[in-house]
């Protein structure tokens, strides 16, 4: 099927599209006739001209929602009398919990509860043991460790992540690298510290 010729109108239309057309680059001057023309590239195939798609043009796709990180636990949320007084080992921990022993999801549910009971009763810093991280000289494979790393992921996905203030190491006496404190956020209705 052959194309219709345009109308008068359309053609005084098409005329004033093409002259309002501007290329993108500014054409390049011609270079002076020194060089011999390269040999004409091989004949490729054209395209297959586009079909032309009936119906409605369908409404944009909506860009994904980004996820929002996760705050880092170890931010610095508290001011530098907190800080200062955990490192030397002067705060002294309102409960505490030991994860050793425990499979993931064990672990898991008892930090958990444990998070819950320390929000609902109104205590600003629990300790959590989770045991020490395996060596790095360590050879032989092992499980050592798998609730330490784990403990940052979950408290950071935790259901009690608002009142989670600041995650920080534990002094060594109270377990060094075997252990953390989870300071909580001051709750409302309770009155510590």
């Amino acid at each position: 099927m052959g194309k219709p010729p345009l109308s008068a109108e359309e053609a005084a239309l098409w005329a004033r599209v093409i002259a309002s057309v501007r290329p993108i680059r500014p054409p390049v001057p011609a270079k002076p006739a020194a060089a011999p023309a390269p040999a004409p590239p091989t004949a490729t195939p054209a395209p297959a001209p586009a079909r032309k798609v009936r119906g409605r043009v369908p409404a944009p796709l909506p860009l994904p929602v980004k996820p929002t990180a996760p705050r880092p636990l170890t931010a610095n949320t508290l001011d530098g009398s907190w800080d200062r007084d955990l490192s030397r080992g002067r705060t002294v921990p309102d409960s505490s919990i030991d994860l050793h022993g425990h499979t993931l999801s064990s672990a898991y549910s008892r930090l958990d509860a444990a998070l819950d009971f320390a929000i609902q009763s109104g205590q600003r810093v629990l300790l959590v043991i989770t045991g020490k991280p395996p060596r790095a000289e360590s050879e032989r494979p092992h499980a050592r460790g798998a609730i330490r790393a784990a403990i940052g992921d979950w408290l950071a996905g935790s259901r009690h992540g608002p009142h989670i203030a600041a995650v920080r190491p534990a002094h060594p006496r109270h377990g060094g690298n075997g252990a953390l404190y989870v300071i909580l956020r001051r709750s409302t209705g309770h009155r510590n510290r």
